[in-house]
């Protein structure tokens, strides 16, 4: 037998003692399946999943990943079935998929590995979730403005993908990370990464971290609750701008 405790990431918080005496102390292959990840529309914030990566990703000896569709989702779960030797955590958001081909089978990943989307060269937008749609139309709308733009799914914040993140700092001016949780949680892994490599030494790289606002957003639809934490295609597309330090959007060159 392979246990799953499938359970709210919301609702995991009532147990965070037992998650670390019970299962991570223990290195237990317990596999857990956070539902309700990220902003939940008419639930509101009693049912939001916000805080998952940041109290989890701290235990050591934990897998942390999040499918950017369902077709990923379903080869998440093959992972976690694969993983025997220590606990696992899959996030995935309420509501429905973005429309996927689904695979017959899953397949396992290689743990701790990304992949890239699409590829540009002078913005790099890393996301963790399901934000990969939002990123992609705000890679559309940053390339109809001139700024050839990557997108990258981390797939993975814990083992994170060193090899991916060098890469991405390496060769853009703008690296903004992406995600549907609280700050501490993926983007911190990142900067983490970035500084104990020593990419933030050299000039010129600007990086930048999305991640939900220091307050609990009322009940709404999730686009309207996302498009308020600025974690749609707009507020990713404003994010870049910010840190390019351009205000008007329509007087840039190609680059």
């Amino acid at each position: 037998m392979k246990p799953f405790a499938a359970i709210y990431s919301t609702f995991l918080q009532r147990g965070y003692d037992q998650v670390v005496h019970d299962v991570a102390i223990q290195r237990l292959p317990v596999r857990f399946v956070l539902d309700r990840a990220g902003l939940v529309g008419a639930d509101g914030p009693t049912h939001a999943g916000s805080f998952d990566v940041a109290y989890l990703g701290c235990l050591p000896g934990f897998v942390l990943m999040a499918p950017s569709d369902e077709a990923e989702l379903v080869h998440m779960v093959a992972t976690q079935v694969a993983i025997d030797d220590r606990p696992s955590a899959m996030r995935y958001p309420r509501g429905e998929g973005v429309g996927v081909d689904m695979p017959e089978v899953g397949t396992p990943l290689e743990i701790g590995k990304g992949r890239i989307v699409r590829e540009g060269h002078k913005v790099a937008l890393l996301s963790y979730g399901t934000r990969l749609a939002e990123c992609l139309k705000a890679a559309d709308e940053l390339a109809q403005l001139g700024l050839s733009t990557t997108v990258a799914d981390a797939r993975f914040a814990k083992p994170l993908d060193t090899e991916l993140v060098m890469r991405l700092a390496r060769d853009h001016e703008v690296l903004v990370t992406i995600e549907e949780g609280s700050i501490g949680g993926f983007g911190t892994y990142v900067m983490q990464t970035l500084a104990e490599e020593g990419a933030l030494d050299r000039g010129g790289l600007k990086v930048r971290m999305m991640v939900l606002p220091d307050t609990f957003i009322d009940h709404d639809s999730p686009n309207a609750m996302y498009a308020k934490a600025g974690l749609d295609a707009k507020g990713i597309v404003t994010k870049v701008f910010e840190a390019l330090g351009r205000e008007k959007i329509g007087t840039i060159k190609r680059a």
